[in-house]
């Protein structure tokens, strides 16, 4: 049989992360048209309105974004199994929780 797969790897064009060359380029772009300080200054004005994606955004780069915590769910159980009782407290247990 044969391998049809000859010319469908690699790298595709325009796929990755853009060179740094490119980024450093947009981010004069940017200062040249958005002064930092007028950007913080509305960051500062946001926060002290109390909106809350500004303050997050703050503290994210501030101070680091959280862990995500996973709570620790038990996947060792064959769902097949369970019998008409297990299913009716499973039911009950969704319900009160959502």
């Amino acid at each position: 049989m044969e391998d049809k797969r000859k010319n469908n790897g690699g790298a595709r064009e325009g796929a990755g992360r853009k060179p740094k060359e490119d980024e450093i380029k947009f981010l004069e772009r940017l200062d040249n048209i958005i002064d930092k300080d007028d950007a913080i200054d509305s960051l500062k004005k946001l926060i002290k309105e109390g909106n809350f994606n500004a303050i997050k955004l703050y503290f994210e780069y501030r101070f680091g974004k959280p862990k995500e915590v996973i709570e620790n769910i038990n996947m060792n159980y064959d769902a097949g199994k369970l019998t008409d009782e297990e299913l009716k407290i499973l039911n009950k247990v969704i319900e009160d929780k959502y």
